[in-house]
């Protein structure tokens, strides 16, 4: 990539790619003609019924137009004001929500906790849960998980269950942030798990199954497992500005998707890229993986410079941990050719660049 060439956001979210074939030719064919409005449509119901085969139960779907309100909506759905959310400290709904959750819960305080991997350590629950004392401090109300975490790892159903167990054994609500739970799905398919085994099989009672990041545009989902749960949850929709009044457009998009499991070939897709992306990564000098992929995000540590040596030449990454660490994102319509692309200007970038001494990917001076 030369120098006047311009920006490329292949790798800086997978929200900055466009809609999949699939969403949009599902958008245009809902385009013809007159519908009922707010959700009595039939694409809705088909939405909702392919959501409920894709989980093997029946459960109860309400779309909203992004991954913010899903989760806040969800979590204020199980909280009171006085109550508390638990979750990991990397947690899209601690860091990247702007207090949503509680705002919309009127006042629930959001708790981070530490663990390996961005993923919660029931024993650094069982602590969190005992902190405070009595009415002086927040009641727990409501344990939220991400799948995939913001690390790009995973958790393993025996690991949601182990959380869901302990979060009800102290009457807490289990909500999944999946904001890519699309791609963890695809993963774990691979293992021969089903999206069932890494929702309600395991003790979730609530999912924010995300829409946007697999390939659709402006709609999210959310589905209840335990529906006597959901009860006057599309008031709270309606309440918080998220019931859309031409929601066909938007639950098209889920029945273009699901109908012959392109939701899941995108994201495994964009898995693939990611592997090969880390991959190259890792075969370079002065790199280091911070974790390996198991989804659609690369997080790597760059020696000083070497980022910046990258935007000049187009790309846009974020950094994402510490002062080194970046995220690299792949996507639906990640190519292998970006993937080449992007590795070669890093190497360039690599070589051009005086590694300070310092820096942990250097080796040691003999």
């Amino acid at each position: 990539m030369s120098e006047s060439a311009p920006p490329d956001y292949s790798f800086a979210s997978d929200n900055t790619a466009g809609i999949a074939p699939e969403a949009f030719a599902a958008l245009q064919a809902a385009n013809t003609g007159t519908a009922p409005s707010y959700g009595d449509d039939a694409w809705t119901a088909r939405a909702k019924r392919l959501i409920a085969e894709v989980f093997e139960t029946e459960c109860e779907v309400f779309f909203v137009f992004n991954g913010t309100a899903a989760n806040a909506l969800a979590l204020a759905h199980f909280c009171r004001p006085y109550q508390s959310v638990l979750c990991h400290e990397a947690a899209h709904v601690d860091t990247d929500e702007c207090g949503a959750p509680e705002f919309f819960s009127g006042g629930s305080k959001v708790i981070p906790i530490g663990g390996a991997h961005a993923k919660l350590d029931p024993r650094a629950v069982e602590a969190a849960l005992h902190r405070g004392h009595g009415v002086h401090y927040p009641k727990p109300g409501a344990l939220s998980l991400t799948q995939s975490t913001e690390l790009g790892t995973l958790y393993t159903p025996d690991e949601i269950r182990a959380l869901a167990a302990l979060a009800r054994a102290h009457g807490l609500a289990v909500h999944m942030d999946g904001a890519r739970f699309a791609n963890a799905a695809a993963a774990a398919a691979s293992r021969g798990l089903r999206p069932a085994d890494l929702t309600w099989r395991a003790g979730v009672d609530v999912l924010s199954l995300g829409g946007t990041k697999n390939g659709m545009h402006t709609t999210e989902a959310v589905v209840f497992f335990r529906r006597p749960a959901a009860l006057d949850f599309d008031y709270r929709v309606k309440q918080g500005a998220q019931l859309a009044s031409k929601q066909r457009f938007a639950a098209a998009q889920w029945c273009g998707m699901l109908e012959d499991g392109a939701w899941l070939r995108h994201a495994a897709h964009a898995n693939a890229m990611a592997r090969r992306l880390a991959d190259a990564v890792r075969e370079l000098p002065h790199t280091r993986l911070l974790a390996e992929p198991e989804v659609n995000g690369v997080f790597v540590e760059l020696p000083p410079g070497v980022a910046e040596a990258l935007a000049a030449r187009g790309w846009h990454i974020y950094r994402f941990i510490g002062a080194h660490g970046y995220r690299l994102m792949a996507s639906w319509a990640t190519s292998a050719d970006t993937v080449e692309r992007f590795v070669a200007d890093l190497r360039h970038a690599l070589a051009a660049h005086a590694i300070p001494a310092s820096f942990p990917g250097v080796p040691p001076a003999p």
